[in-house]
């Protein structure tokens, strides 16, 4: 089994920099603990100024990114936080299909769980 290596950089609001390597045994417990500390420390991610919130596909993709970005969810999960995000109505059928526009591009992984579909982003480029 091949050695797996995640590097994570940051930087919180004060400019303080982080650079965080997990080598060997990588488990998502692991990753979960780093993002709790993370929390802690208030180092929460800002949405970039050049990302522009014009689409309803760029708006899911951003939900998915800010609270799901190691774990899996469902388009109903999606649905809830969007609108709390937002303070706009969106319909099920439209996450629906954005989710497997995703997922046909390779973008989120579809699994089909018991009556419902549920997603996990791919994230490539780890190290």
């Amino acid at each position: 089994m091949a050695k797996k290596r995640i590097r994570i950089d940051m930087e919180d609001a004060d400019g303080a920099r982080y650079d965080i390597k997990l080598e060997g045994n990588v488990t998502r417990e692991k990753i979960l603990k780093i993002f709790e500390m993370m929390d802690l420390m208030n180092i929460e991610e800002e949405i970039p100024k050049t990302t522009k919130m014009d689409s309803i596909g760029s708006k899911i993709w951003y939900i998915m990114d800010k609270f799901f970005p190691m774990g899996k969810f469902t388009s109903t999960n999606i649905l809830e936080k969007y609108e709390d995000e937002f303070n706009e109505p969106i319909k099920l059928s439209i996450i629906s299909t954005y989710l497997s526009r995703f997922s046909s591009k390779g973008k989120v992984d579809r699994t089909r769980t018991g009556r419902e579909w549920t997603y996990q982003t791919i994230k490539i480029g780890q190290k």
